[in-house]
């Protein structure tokens, strides 16, 4: 603990939660050796420190430290910034030039989104993993470079493998040991004194005194989501220094610059995206629910009118068919193969679809006394097979009619009517 404490002082590393701690061990940990190490992390809660803290642990700390963020170099030129390039090897490349490896050898890079890179330059940067050698553009000959690498990411790694963005065996070679910088949301207690440690920093650094927080704004901060984690509670203090004349932060006076974000899970858009902003409270995500559901109905009104037009003999779309299942079929038995409602052929539709109307009338009275006119043989037709099927489901199940309505996916009430309608009663 005393090297701990030790390494967050030198490189003024604030805070004590156990998942920080952690993370900062496991870097202590490997800085001695000269293991590929993935740090990963959201945004802004840090992720820099730990190539820091490894590359100062280590035998490489009087070696060159070099820092590539792969996202800000344009994709034409970042294999020259890495390996370097000879002269006439493009255009602009009027003289040769050293990349990031061969000056970095025998000491550490570290490669910050490291998920941004082109597919091409992972191929030679697993070529460096695996033996050390690359090779300049515009250049056939092989150099050898000693250097250790550290790469962070904010990526999902797993999802831009399968989305084809990034190789596997390139992820595996950098992920020997992952580091998990945690957010700050999940640290709770350590946004206090980082909002004091900033306080005076700022306060030293515009010569103004330091703000000072209520227990109102304390609780606030710890309750709000900080989707820019440290970063943006750094910003949020320098520009309260500057601007505000009052120098005590109650949580109205934060709500101005941040407005409230319960610490919620994110919400999953159409498609799979995540939105963690788009909702800012249980009450906004109750009215989006029940907005849906409205939709729901509405979609299933013009859907029953619709069926009730073309006299119950029109084909569903798959859509509708998972729409009328939803309202009307929580268990969706009638999709089940083994159940007796399963059906593929048109007549089956037909049915499955007055069979669910008729389901309805538990939740629309508007639909009670609706009765589809067909013609003698068709009306017989479905008639029959309606009273076979119960017969069966019936049997089956011993005259239990609550397992008999489970198994063709249709209700109580319903079933009750039907065999009165039937004179099965007996």
């Amino acid at each position: 603990m005393t090297e701990l404490q030790s390494i967050k002082t030198r490189f003024g590393i604030i805070g004590n939660y156990p998942v920080l701690n952690r993370a900062l061990q496991k870097a202590i940990q490997v800085a001695p050796t000269d293991i590929s190490v993935l740090v990963m992390g959201e945004s802004g809660v840090g992720k820099e420190f730990i190539p820091k803290i490894i590359h100062g642990e280590s035998r490489r700390k009087h070696q060159p430290y070099i820092v590539v963020n792969c996202g800000a170099i344009p994709e034409g030129t970042i294999d020259s910034e890495l390996f370097g390039h000879e002269k006439g090897a493009f255009t602009g490349a009027t003289s040769t030039r050293k990349g990031y490896f061969e000056v970095a050898d025998g000491g550490t890079i570290f490669l910050d989104e490291v998920g941004e890179l082109p597919v091409q330059t992972q191929v030679r940067l697993l070529r460096v993993l695996e033996s050390g050698e690359f090779m300049k553009v515009g250049s056939s000959q092989i150099q050898k470079t000693n250097v250790r690498i550290v790469a962070a990411t904010n990526v999902n790694m797993l999802k831009a493998i399968n989305d084809g963005r990034f190789r596997e065996d390139l992820y595996y070679r950098l992920n020997t040991v992952q580091i998990d910088m945690p957010a700050l949301r999940e640290r709770k207690g350590d946004i206090h004194l980082l909002f004091r440690k900033f306080a005076i920093d700022f306060a030293e650094k515009y010569r103004m005194p330091e703000l000072e927080l209520t227990d109102s704004a304390v609780n606030y901060l710890e309750n709000y989501a900080f989707p820019g984690n440290v970063r943006q509670l750094r910003n949020l203090v320098e520009q309260m220094t500057v601007v505000e004349k009052e120098r005590t932060v109650d949580a109205k006076k934060l709500e101005e610059y941040i407005p409230f974000q319960s610490q919620l899970p994110a919400v999953i858009q159409k498609g799979g995206g995540v939105s963690p902003n788009e909702f800012h409270s249980e009450r906004e995500i109750m009215y989006k629910i029940l907005f849906d559901m409205r939709n729901d109905l509405n979609d299933l009104k013009s859907l029953t009118s619709e069926l009730i037009k073309n006299r119950g003999n029109g084909d569903l779309s798959h859509q509708e068919k998972n729409l009328i299942n939803r309202v009307f079929t929580p268990d969706n038995s009638s999709q089940n193969p083994n159940s007796l409602l399963y059906f593929e052929n048109k007549n089956a539709n037909s049915y499955q679809n007055s069979s669910m109307m008729s389901d309805s009338d538990e939740n629309y009275d508007d639909v009670e006394d609706i009765e589809i006119e067909e013609t003698k043989a068709d009306s017989l037709s479905l008639q029959n097979n309606e009273r076979e099927l119960i017969v069966r489901a019936l049997d089956k199940h011993k005259g239990r009619r609550n397992k008999a309505a489970d198994e063709l996916g249709i209700s109580q009430r319903t079933l009750y009517r039907k065999i009165k309608q039937y004179n099965l009663e007996d």
